[in-house]
C-alpha cells in the first residue's frame, strides 16, 4: 500500500533512516519502497512510501519524531479541476466507508511555502462538495480527519529549490506524530544538566535509528547525564550506563539533581545500573557477551569535550608505575585520567559493540566530520562485525558537520574477526592521523575566520581570544 508521509521541515538527511529504522521495528518485511510526487524534489516534505499494512503507517506516525503524518492519498493534481478527476476516480470501496452518515469527519488545509488566509482555506474546503460526505461535522474529536495540503510553486519555499509545478494532495490521515513529546522533554526543563547533554529530539531520533522498545537493554558507554538514555526509556527499553567521571554517575550536582533525578522527573524507571568505567579498559569477564540489544553513544570527540581514559599523564607514558589505592582512602578517591583520542574512542566502541551486541543488535553514534581535513569524501569507521544501514549528516558550520551512523551486527564475534578490525582500523587511523590522532578537532573548529591574530579597534587592540576548554560537566 502506497501512504502519502509528509515530514516537519528540518534535519532533512535524518527523515527517511528514521522511518525506515521504525518500519523494521514494527515488522515491515523487504516492501518499503520511496517515490517522489511528481516535480519534486528529495528535500521536499511529502513523500510516497510503499507499507505492508495501515497498522504500520499509523505506529510509525506516532512513534517518529520527524514524520508529521501518514495519509491514505485519495487524489492529486496540479490544479484543483485535475484534484477533482483525481478523487472521483479513486475506488468507491475505498472511499465510502469513511463517508458514511454515523461517523463524523474534519478537513483541514494545510500549506508548504506560503500561508492561506481564512477565507481562502473555507473556499477551498467548499470546492470538494463533490465528494459524498454523509456524516456529521466535528471539529473538535471527528472520526476520521481528512487533509488538503497545497505546496506553491513559488521559489521562496522555505529555502527549497523551486518545483516545476504546484502539486495539491488530498486524503485521509492515517496516523499523526505526538506533538507533546518535544515540548515534554525539552532540555530547558531537565533536572540536571550538562554541556554535553543531548538535545532531545536528536536524542529521540537516536532511540528510533536503535529500535529502542519495550523488553530491550540499550546501553550508552558515554552516558554523562542521561539524556539518550531517557529518550530510550520513555520508549520501553531498559536501560545501562558508564561513564569516566565517578562524580556524575555516583554523585551529580546533590541527592535531587542527578542522573537518577531525570529519570524520576518523567517518571520512568530507573536504569538497571550506572557504572564508573572506563571503556579503554572494560571490566566485562572475558566469557561475557551479547547481552545489549542496542548501545547509543554521543563520543568525546574534542569539541565541547575531550575523551579521557584511565592512567593519568605519568602512568600513560610510563614515569611511574600503575598503583593500587588503599582501602581506607578507595571512598573519596577521584581516579587520575589522560587524554583519549577519538581514534582510540572508536575502536574501543566498536570492540566494545561487537563483542556485547546480541546479532542484529544496532550500534547508533556520532562521528565528526572536518571538512577542510576530510575533503569531499569521508571514510567511516568499519567492522567485520557490522553492517552500515544509515548515515545521517546534521551540519553545523561551513568546516564542521556530525554525522549519525546506524549499524547492525550481521556476524557473530572472534578472535579471527577481532584480528580483522585490528587491521582495518589501522588503515582507518593512517587516513585520518591528523585530526583524530594529534587531537586538534577544537582548535580546527573554533579557529579564526581569518588570519590576523589581532582585532583593532578605534582605541585599543585586543588579542584574539584562544578558545577556552570547558570542563566535561562546569
Amino acid at each position: 500500500m502506497w501512504f502519502l508521509c509528509v515530514f516537519y521541515h528540518r534535519l532533512l538527511d535524518f527523515r527517511k533512516p528514521e522511518v525506515e529504522a521504525l518500519a523494521e521495528l514494527f515488522g515491515e518485511d523487504e516492501s518499503l519502497q520511496w517515490r517522489l510526487p511528481e516535480h519534486h524534489h528529495n528535500d521536499t516534505p511529502f513523500h510516497f512510501v510503499q507499507l505492508s499494512s495501515e497498522e504500520i503507517a499509523q505506529n510509525i506516525a506516532k512513534r517518529s519524531i520527524l514524520v508529521k503524518g501518514m495519509y491514505e492519498l485519495w487524489g492529486e493534481g496540479t490544479c484543483y479541476e485535475e484534484l477533482k478527476e483525481s478523487i472521483q476516480s479513486f475506488p468507491d470501496s475505498r472511499k465510502l466507508p469513511f463517508l458514511t452518515s454515523d461517523s463524523t469527519f474534519r478537513i483541514s488545509v494545510e500549506t508548504f511555502g506560503k500561508a492561506l488566509t481564512f477565507d481562502e482555506q473555507k473556499e477551498r474546503i467548499h470546492s470538494l462538495t463533490y465528494i459524498p460526505f454523509e456524516g456529521k461535522v466535528n471539529l473538535k474529536n471527528p472520526d476520521h480527519n481528512f487533509f488538503l495540503m497545497e505546496m506553491d510553486e513559488s521559489e521562496e519555499s522555505n529555502g527549497l529549490p523551486p518545483i516545476v509545478q504546484r502539486r495539491i494532495f488530498f486524503g485521509r490521515e492515517v496516523g499523526f506524530a505526538d506533538r507533546k513529546l518535544l515540548p515534554t522533554f525539552q532540555l530547558k526543563s531537565r533536572t540536571y544538566l550538562g554541556p554535553t547533554a543531548m538535545d532531545a529530539e536528536m536524542a529521540f531520533l537516536m532511540a528510533n535509528q536503535a529500535n529502542a522498545a519495550s523488553g530491550k537493554l540499550v546501553y550508552d558507554p558515554f552516558v554523562g547525564t542521561g539524556s539518550i538514555l531517557v529518550s530510550a526509556a520513555r520508549f520501553g527499553a531498559m536501560t545501562m550506563g558508564a561513564d569516566i567521571d565517578i562524580r556524575v554517575v555516583r554523585d551529580g550536582r546533590g541527592p535531587d539533581c542527578n542522573v537518577w533525578s531525570n529519570f524520576k522527573q518523567y517518571g520512568l524507571p530507573a536504569p538497571v545500573a550506572l557504572l564508573r568505567m572506563d571503556n579503554n579498559v572494560p571490566p566485562w569477564r572475558s566469557g561475557l557477551k551479547e547481552i545489549f540489544d542496542a548501545i547509543i553513544c554521543d563520543p568525546p570527540y574534542g569539541v565541547r569535550a575531550g575523551g579521557r581514559k584511565s592512567g593519568g599523564r605519568k602512568i600513560l607514558r610510563g614515569t611511574v608505575d600503575p598503583y593500587t589505592v588503599p582501602e581506607d582512602k578507595r571512598t573519596g578517591h577521584i581516579p587520575s585520567t589522560g587524554a583519549y583520542s577519538l581514534v582510540e574512542c572508536v575502536h574501543d566502541l566498536l570492540h566494545l559493540a561487537a563483542r556485547m551486541l546480541v546479532m542484529k543488535g544496532r550500534l547508533v553514534f556520532f562521528f565528526p566530520v572536518l571538512r577542510d581535513e576530510c575533503g569531499s569524501e569521508v571514510k567511516f569507521p568499519e567492522h567485520p562485525c557490522f553492517k552500515l544501514v544509515a548515515v545521517s549528516e546534521q551540519i553545523l558550520s561551513s568546516r564542521y558537520s556530525r554525522v549519525l551512523l546506524t549499524m547492525v551486527k550481521v556476524g557473530p564475534y572472534s578472535d579471527e574477526v577481532e584480528e580483522a578490525a585490528r587491521l582495518m582500523h589501522l588503515e582507518f587511523r593512517e587516513n585520518h592521523l591528523k585530526w583524530l590522532e594529534e587531537g586538534n578537532i577544537h582548535s580546527s573548529v573554533f579557529k579564526p575566520s581569518t588570519d590576523s591574530s589581532q582585532i583593532r579597534t578605534e582605541s585599543k587592540t585586543f588579542k584574539d581570544p584562544k578558545p577556552k576548554y570547558r570542563g566535561k560537566y562546569v
